[in-house]
């Protein structure tokens, strides 16, 4: 008998990258996994341009564009059950990037984090199984006072909501994409599933370098001995009492009961690798305003090269010293490139933006070479009324679709396996 495909919810949608993944091409649908409902809402921007894109790929489909708060504070009825919920939560409060403001799940966006639990709990026995939740991975650092404090609230959130959890850090250039991205992504398992229950029975460092989800979709080798540990009983407490010296989270671990098994791994991947070069377009398709100008080449180098530089401080209007490391010029395109950032549109001088040499000419990266770098497909986010500063801006948010594939491919083939032993039992 033909497996019914396991009923997703996609929260934070931004353009549709979770369901690019789990579903494939919007004209080639998988099986194994079917959207019933979406949400992507930016309190920031009067036009709701991701929106724009992601119903222009799937018109006429279940997909709200409402605050998700309000959405399961007031209309909760809408949102279908469902197996499994997704979504890369904003990390605007969890990232490096993000200099001044560091608040994590206290700031506005890392806020949203409650979004999700509070639809849990309404769902109550009917809550999903099994949760893929991707974000950056200073996340198991933040905040800067505490370091490891948010995390711990995450963890214990979802102990509190019946499940045990598995995070990985993954560089998706380690795993032949062309892009240095790093991204935790973090698998939880409900009590009632067969994945909890398995968890439960083999030895963490076992789950995480050998027989996780994680691990077979990502092979790995161990680089550390496995660190133990246990958090407060209550999310109240770990929000208001947690306290670490040394952040306790490594790049790999479990949590379950309440007790936290953390190790570091590093890639064990020994196949192709993509690079920058790779993905490029022919020269002959780039638009002339793509190309930078002999006279501004300069302004590109100064900003690039590493310097120190005399400050006042807005707060103590005391003189310090501001330092910065040096940026390649161009950038090398025998390697994967570095992270695409919300800020690689424009025509701005600027040290975050990639700049290529091809046949005698520097330049910026065009949208698809963008898309590419994510692995979307070529001019997914072309849509009326949507610029290529937008476009940019939305790969700058975006995670890499083959690496949310690997753990799809290798989540579902457990899932529907666990499915078909209990159908032949009953």
């Amino acid at each position: 008998m033909k497996q019914k495909p396991i009923r997703v919810v996609e929260l934070f949608a931004g353009v549709g990258g979770f369901r690019i993944a789990l579903e494939g091409d919007p004209k080639k649908k998988s099986s194994k996994y079917e959207v019933v409902w979406s949400n992507q809402y930016e309190p920031r921007t009067n036009k709701q341009h991701a929106n724009m894109v992601y119903k222009n790929r799937w018109p006429n489909t279940n997909h709200s564009e409402e605050d998700i708060e309000e959405v399961v504070a007031n209309n909760f009825e809408t949102i279908p059950d469902h197996d499994l919920l997704v979504g890369g939560f904003p990390c605007q409060d969890y990232s490096v990037a993000n200099r001044t403001h560091n608040h994590g799940v206290e700031g506005k966006k890392g806020r949203l984090w409650w979004a999700i639990v509070s639809l849990i709990k309404k769902k109550g026995r009917k809550a999903p199984k099994y949760l893929l939740l991707e974000n950056v991975d200073h996340l198991l650092h933040s905040p800067k006072t505490q370091k490891g404090r948010d995390f711990s609230v995450i963890l214990s959130s979802l102990n509190e909501l019946g499940y045990a959890i598995e995070w990985r850090v993954v560089n998706a250039a380690q795993y032949g994409f062309p892009q240095r991205r790093r991204r935790i992504y973090i698998l939880a398992y409900r009590r009632n599933t067969a994945l909890y229950k398995k968890l439960k029975k083999i030895k963490p460092t076992e789950w995480l370098c050998r027989k996780g989800i994680m691990a077979k979709a990502f092979p790995v080798t161990s680089r550390s001995d496995l660190v133990e540990g246990e958090l407060y009983n209550t999310v109240d407490d770990n929000l208001k009492s947690f306290s670490s010296l040394d952040n306790p989270f490594l790049n790999a671990g479990i949590f379950i009961n309440g007790k936290y098994y953390t190790q570091k791994v590093e890639s064990a991947y020994t196949s192709h690798y993509q690079t920058l070069g790779d993905i490029l377009l022919p020269i002959n398709d780039i638009p002339e305003s793509y190309f930078i100008e002999e006279k501004q080449i300069p302004k590109w180098k100064y900003v690039r090269s590493a310097k120190t530089i005399e400050r006042i401080s807005k707060r103590t209007r005391l003189p310090y010293l501001y330092r910065e490391g040096n940026v390649p010029f161009p950038d090398s395109l025998n390697k994967a490139s570095r992270t695409i950032i919300t800020k690689e549109g424009g025509t701005y001088v600027s040290r975050e933006k990639h700049i290529v040499f091809q046949e005698g000419r520097y330049r910026r990266l065009h949208p698809i070479e963008l898309e590419r770098l994510n692995g979307f497909p070529d001019n997914f986010t072309q849509c009326e009324g949507i610029t290529d500063i937008q476009r940019a801006f939305f790969m700058g948010n975006a995670l890499v679709i083959g690496v949310v594939k690997k753990i799809a491919k290798t989540l579902a083939k457990q899932i529907l396996n666990s499915n078909k032993k209990i159908s032949w039992k009953k």
